[in-house]
């Protein structure tokens, strides 16, 4: 999962150990549990009309280029990511952070870590929908970005393809290993591509119908 490697690579992970009081090694294997919980729920939302139209909103209310040369912590929004989680898993928040814990990621320390990486993953597909994935990686979250980006003008809001709705499934769908890859990953990146795709695959069957529960 291409974006999963690209997320993880702009972590500062030893930094973001000491931030939650944990072990680098359970901060990584936390994460890999942890993004494709929230690409999976945003990707479940997306689906409705209504929810990927309000995505794409909050991709335009937080282009805030949060990856662009690694992530600075000092410059994520917890609050701002609680709200984002709390939006993408709905009612079922508590139970995706209980059935993620059982896939030995520990459930305590991925409910410390969603409201650091929901921005950040926000800010990843934000660069990828409103800007095409041109220059760094950047983009948004849930509540208080800065500049929205219009889109072009044969790129509605909501509609068909050429969308920025469709713009967004794509991308989500890249994501998650379906669709077309927004990049092939280097060679070096092969097996931990492998990897996250493997662990996601199996994170998102165990979570189940509990993604997608966010708001439309």
């Amino acid at each position: 999962m291409a974006a999963i490697d690209d997320i993880l690579q702009s972590l500062p992970i030893d930094q973001l150990a000491q931030q939650v009081g944990a072990e680098p090694q359970e901060v990584q294997q936390a994460a890999q549990a942890a993004l494709p919980a929230l690409l999976g729920g945003l990707h479940a939302n997306a689906q409705d009309p209504g929810g990927a139209s309000s995505i794409v909103e909050a991709l335009g209310q937080h282009d805030d280029d949060l990856l662009t040369g690694g992530v600075d912590l000092g410059q994520v929004d917890e609050g701002d990511g609680q709200r984002i989680a709390s939006h993408i898993f709905g009612p079922n928040e508590d139970q995706v952070y209980s059935a993620l814990g059982g896939t030995g990621a520990g459930g305590g320390l991925v409910k410390r870590l969603i409201p650091i990486l929901a921005p950040i993953v926000l800010s990843y597909l934000a660069n990828r929908v409103l800007k095409g994935g041109g220059g760094g990686l950047g983009g948004g979250g849930l509540g208080g970005g800065t500049t929205q980006q219009a889109p072009a003008p044969s790129q509605g809001t909501e509609g068909g393809p050429g969308s920025l709705d469709s713009m967004l499934q794509d991308v989500l769908g890249g994501a998650l290993g379906g669709g077309t890859p927004t990049r092939m990953p280097a060679p070096q990146q092969t097996q931990q591509s492998q990897q996250n795709e493997r662990s996601g695959g199996s994170i998102l069957d165990v979570l189940g119908g509990l993604l997608g529960g966010g708001r439309r």
